[in-house]
């Protein structure tokens, strides 16, 4: 018998049984591997999710927390407004009996405490002083006041005081402000092409 290799050679029965299966070995773990490395992506992509949606529930708990009350503090500020116009309605020289200076005092205290409790629950006064700068973050301009000689959106008068809750405005301040001089009459006029 001739022990030498020839291509043409049939196999013997053993080796072509060794290597059909060898083949399929192959094929099965390269299938296995694909859908491993498919299982283990929906895996991470399903941790991905779900850490997404618990960063999403704890910001949603937090600003739940933190401006929950927002409603019932816009509610609110029309009883501090109505306090501040009823303190203001009244000067101190108009005040001689005694028991209206005494309910004057009392709405001062409630006003005190109505505007502690805005204090202690994250919500602040947006009071802009006459001078300030307009802005549009914090202010609502109702009408513009003419011939001030004030640069253009310079506050001329505050109608409403406005209010914070943490970083977000529960009503913006109601302002007048300045508007821009005309030009002089007799200043060159600047055509632009469009």
């Amino acid at each position: 018998m001739n022990h030498e290799t020839d291509e043409n050679a049939v196999p013997e029965q053993g080796q072509s049984e060794v290597r059909a299966p060898s083949v399929e070995l192959e094929e099965r773990l390269a299938r296995t591997e694909a859908e491993l490395a498919d299982t283990k992506d929906r895996l991470l992509r399903a941790l991905a999710e779900t850490e997404n949606q618990r960063r999403r529930a704890q910001r949603e708990r937090e600003d739940a927390q933190r401006y929950g009350a927002s409603a019932l503090a816009r509610d609110l500020l029309d009883v501090a407004d109505n306090l501040a116009r009823a303190l203001a309605s009244l000067s101190d020289s108009e005040v001689q009996d005694e028991k209206v200076r005494a309910m004057v005092e009392g709405v001062a205290a409630t006003e005190r405490a109505l505007l502690a409790a805005f204090e202690r629950n994250g919500i602040r006064r947006i009071a802009p002083a006459l001078g300030d700068r307009f802005d549009v973050n914090l202010h609502q301009a109702m009408f513009e006041v003419p011939n001030t000689g004030k640069p253009a959106g310079t506050i001329m008068q505050v109608l409403q005081t406005g209010y914070q809750m943490h970083d977000r405005l529960l009503r913006p301040a109601l302002v007048g402000v300045a508007k821009a001089d005309a030009p002089p009459a007799d200043a060159p006029r600047i055509d632009t092409v469009a």
